[in-house]
Order: C-alpha cells, then sequence, then structure tokens
C-alpha cells in the first residue's frame, strides 16, 4: 500500500516531468509556427532576400534590449553642464548629456550584448579610441564588434559575514571580461564573452561568486524567426545571463566577481511598446578551476511580458517556474531551513512603476505557490516606494520605501509561507553589507541622491529591517540562512544600515566608486551574536571599452 506521502511524491515528481515535456512541446510548436509564417512570409524590410539589389541597413542593427528602469530609480540630469571629469579638465562643457553606450556608474548589470553602439552609425557621432573595435564591416552583411571590461575593488570589511570570532577579511578582487559580436544581416547572431574572476588577500575562505578562472559568461546563438507586429522576434540557444524587471527576481547581479549567468534556451520578441520573453534555462554552476557546468537539479523557465504605454511608465506582468531537486537534508528539514532545494515553486507577479511631473513610483507584487519538502507554499513579497525630484540645483531626489518578503512561523506543519527570492540583485535593495536577503523580511528604507556635478554622484539609503516572523530564519542576499532562533526570543529588530555611495564618472570608459556601509544590529543579532557591529568600505576602479 502507499502511503498519501508517498503518493504525493510520484505524483509531484510525475507533474514535474509533465510541466518540463509541455514546455519543451511549447517551445517547439512556437519555433515551428513563427519558422512557418517566416517562410510564407514576402521580405518587407532592408534585410530582403535580393542582397545583391539593395545593401542591408544597419541602423537598427543588432537590435538591443535597454536595460529595464530598476526600483530606487534616479533620475539622471539634464542640461548644460560637465558630464565626465575629463570634460571639467578640458574645459568641454556639454548643452546636454552625451550619446555614449555605458551608463555613467561603475556598476552595470545590463549585458554587454545589449550595450547599443548603434549611434556610430551617425557620421557627426563623437569619436573615440575604441571605435575601430566596434561595428567592423566585413562585408555589406557581416558586421563583428569587440569589447571588455576590467575593474578592481578593494574590500575592507568589519565582523564579515556575521561570523562569532569577529573576523575581518581585507581582500582584493580582479574581474576581465571580453567579447566577440558576429551578426549576418538582423537573421544570425553569435556571441561570445569570456570572464576572468580572481582574488588575493582573503582572510576568510573565497565564496562561491568570488573567484572563476578563465570560463564563459555568455555563449550563444539567435536566430531571428520572423518580423511580427512592428517587431522582431528571436530564437537564443545557449549561455546567456537573464535580466527582468526591477531585478528582484532576475538579475546577472553585476556587485559580485563573478556575474550570474544560465544555459537554455529562451525566446523574446521586441516592439516599441511592448516585450515578451519565454525561456527555459539551467543556472550556471561555478567551479573556480573548471568550465562551468550547468546545475542539472535546477529547472528554471518562465513568461515575462513589460508594456510600456507612454515614455516613462511601465508595466511588468510575469509567471516564472523552479523545479529544484536538490537534496535537503534531515536537520535542515527538521528546523525548517528548506529554501534550497526539494521544490517546486510557482511565482506569479506584476508590477507598475514611472516619473510624472517630477514624482517617481514604483509597486510590485509577487505570490508563490507549489510544494516544498512535503509542504504547501503560501508566500508573498510586497515592494513599494514613492519619490520626488526637487527643482533645485544638484538634481536632489528622494525615496520612501516599504519592502516586504514573508516567513514560516512554524516548522513541518504542513505549510512554508517563506518567500524565496529567486535569482536577484539583492544588494541593491537591502543594503551593500549583504546580510539580509528578500526572505521574511520587513524593511522600511529611505534614500537620496545628489549630483553636486554631472559626473559625481552621491547615494544615502537607511533601513530598518525587523523579521517578518521572529520564529524564521534571517537571510542574507544570497538568500542562504544564517542565523536562527526557533524559539523567537530573539526578538524581531535585525537591525538599522546606512550605505553611501560615491561615484566618479572618470570619462566614458573609466568610473570609481567608494563605498561604506554600516550595519548597526538590533537585538536579535545582538543575541545570536553577541559584540558583533558589521561594516563595510570598498573602491572600485572599472575601465570599459
Amino acid at each position: 500500500m502507499f502511503s498519501s506521502s508517498s503518493f504525493w511524491d510520484i505524483k509531484s515528481k510525475f507533474c514535474s516531468e509533465a510541466r518540463i515535456n509541455l514546455l519543451k512541446l511549447s517551445f517547439s510548436l512556437v519555433i515551428a509556427t513563427l519558422s512557418f509564417q517566416t517562410h510564407s512570409a514576402a521580405p518587407t524590410d532592408s534585410a530582403s532576400s535580393d542582397s545583391t539589389s539593395q545593401k542591408f541597413n544597419w541602423s537598427q542593427t543588432p537590435p538591443v534590449t535597454p536595460g529595464p528602469r530598476p526600483g530606487l530609480f534616479v533620475m539622471p540630469p539634464t542640461g548644460a553642464g560637465y558630464y565626465s571629469l575629463l570634460d571639467l579638465i578640458t574645459g568641454n562643457k556639454r548643452e546636454a548629456p552625451p550619446v555614449a553606450p555605458y551608463a555613467p556608474f561603475a556598476l552595470l548589470t545590463t549585458p554587454a550584448f545589449d550595450i547599443d553602439f548603434r549611434y556610430l552609425e551617425k557620421p557627426e557621432h563623437e569619436k573615440d579610441v575604441f571605435d575601430p573595435l566596434k561595428r567592423i564591416y566585413l562585408n555589406d552583411d557581416w558586421l563583428l564588434s569587440f569589447g571588455g571590461q576590467f575593474w578592481y575593488r578593494f574590500m575592507n570589511e568589519t565582523d564579515s559575514r556575521l561570523n562569532a570570532a569577529g573576523t575581518d577579511n581585507t581582500h582584493h578582487l580582479f574581474r576581465t571580461r571580453f567579447h566577440a559580436d558576429l551578426w549576418y544581416q538582423d537573421r544570425f547572431r553569435l556571441f561570445a564573452e569570456f570572464l576572468d574572476a580572481r582574488t588575493s588577500g582573503l582572510d576568510m575562505p573565497a565564496l562561491p561568486t568570488d573567484t572563476n578562472h578563465t570560463d564563459m559568461l555568455n555563449l550563444f546563438a539567435d536566430i531571428k524567426l520572423g518580423q511580427f507586429l512592428n517587431g522582431p522576434a528571436y530564437l537564443r540557444v545557449g549561455r546567456q545571463e537573464l535580466l527582468y524587471g526591477s531585478q528582484r527576481l532576475i538579475s546577472t547581479l553585476d556587485w559580485v566577481n563573478t556575474r550570474r549567468t544560465f544555459q537554455g534556451i529562451k525566446a523574446f520578441w521586441r516592439t516599441p511598446t511592448f516585450d515578451l520573453d519565454a525561456f527555459f534555462v539551467r543556472p550556471m554552476v561555478t567551479e573556480k578551476n573548471q568550465f562551468d557546468n550547468w546545475d542539472q537539479d535546477r529547472n528554471f523557465f518562465g513568461l515575462w511580458g513589460t508594456y510600456r504605454p507612454m515614455k516613462g511608465q511601465l508595466l511588468d506582468l510575469y509567471i516564472l517556474s523552479l523545479i529544484d531537486n536538490r537534496t535537503v537534508s534531515q536537520a535542515n528539514i527538521l528546523s525548517g531551513n528548506i529554501l534550497q532545494g526539494d521544490s517546486t515553486l510557482e511565482t506569479v507577479g506584476g508590477r507598475i512603476a514611472g516619473d510624472y511631473n517630477r514624482f517617481l513610483y514604483e509597486l510590485e507584487g509577487m505570490y508563490q505557490f507549489g510544494r516544498r519538502s512535503h509542504q504547501d507554499i503560501s508566500a508573498f513579497s510586497v515592494a513599494t516606494g514613492a519619490g520626488y525630484q526637487l527643482p533645485l540645483p544638484m538634481n536632489p531626489q528622494f525615496w520612501l520605501r516599504y519592502d516586504f518578503a514573508s516567513g514560516d512561523s512554524r516548522t513541518n506543519d504542513g505549510n512554508s509561507n517563506t518567500f524565496n527570492q529567486l535569482f536577484p540583485f539583492g544588494n541593491y535593495y537591502l543594503g551593500w553589507i549583504d546580510q539580509v536577503g528578500r526572505q521574511n523580511i520587513h524593511d522600511f528604507n529611505a534614500q537620496f541622491s545628489l549630483h553636486p556635478q554631472p559626473w559625481f554622484t552621491f547615494l544615502a539609503q537607511y533601513h530598518r529591517f525587523y523579521l517578518a516572523n521572529k520564529r524564521d530564519f534571517l537571510y542574507n542576499a544570497g538568500g542562504v540562512a544564517t542565523l536562527h532562533d526557533p524559539t523567537g526570543q530573539s526578538g524581531t529588530h535585525v537591525g538599522d544600515e546606512i550605505d553611501f555611495r560615491v561615484n566618479i564618472h572618470v570619462d566614458r570608459h573609466q568610473d570609481i566608486l567608494v563605498g561604506y556601509s554600516k550595519l548597526f544590529t538590533g537585538n536579535f543579532i545582538q543575541n545570536q551574536r553577541p559584540g558583533i557591529n558589521p561594516d563595510l568600505f570598498y573602491v572600485q576602479y572599472n575601465f570599459r571599452f
């Protein structure tokens, strides 16, 4: 005889496999349908099949996806001014912001394959020493580009990672990236990006995100499926970074030395007002001295749509599925630390964000359901905020925000209520010390930004953290459970964090970032780690070409 639990295990496994097979079949049908439509339709654009009679128009190729607007966004300065330190030194006062491919900030989550160099098609564009590496015309139909990045960061951590011994961690991070990008008209693309991430001087063991020696960050091919309703549709196959919406759930995670990447298949459609993506991927497992492999125990797939009804306004709608077959130990099951495996998790959500007459706003809601270690999942997260751009010199702006992610009050009661943050850019929202993730947390926070000069950005944040449930864990920025009091007697106040960052935009290729963060621990951490009050100081130099 089967017990009810064993019956559910068989049913859950069958449903998971059926869902994967159904998604694969759906992809096949979509691809076949779009391919049939493409071959059936007469060519209507400059990429005509009669290539001998007309040269291909490269002005809008390759198509790129602009980086999505995050929460806590800052409206950049406009008008006359010096937009880089080099502009100031050379006396080059500009009437408006320059057209440049990279955002004027050291951290850039936008993947290299979505950096826009199409402005080089205009004869009047501002010249740059690296222009010869971009948009090299092999002939009328083939386009080749090269690019890359180097960064160095000095890190000085006090009471690093909330360790009980109070060990500090002073170290250095080095990262090198280089890519090659080949296009045949707008029909086919081959993109390859190398990454090498190294550390020096660590006082504690390296994190998995610190080192990755000589590996591929991106390696994929794009095939154009056709032109539909004023927008192209593509199929992407291979290793690829994913970046969506606010990046609370899916991000390239530029803060860490290795960045985050996946391997699989994605179909995407782009129009001036609407984007739609469907993907089936597995996260890559970083292996320091070996070629990375995908995680065979995790399957991640979803559908994401973004609608932009007018400039500055957007709506995101999405459904995401994560099947995690990693084993959870019996000890973790008994303690309730069950987010890192043995689950079938569905996430549905939506988001609105924008700016209007100097007012800034955002609201995102996410609900999760499914099964986790034989328990039913019901969890949610809400992020909301409002800001204002003051009409004063130095472009001052502020945000007031509240972020919440549910926690679990009881272990092994048949229900699991802890929100799973998936693959986020958590530091951006919950403090750069990395001790708080979007799981079992209340965060009352504020941000203030200033541009004393267009090339100088100052950002200050304040966070007041509480556990959503005092018997659940505190989870760090990586989603890993760190501290726990199953009795709930340690309280709920995690602490108060302040974060200061200054970015100096040296020129279009170089940025310097200086930051300081301090966590004033509350009663929960003080009862778990007496005397621990972590802080972080860092200096980063970034060079892109």
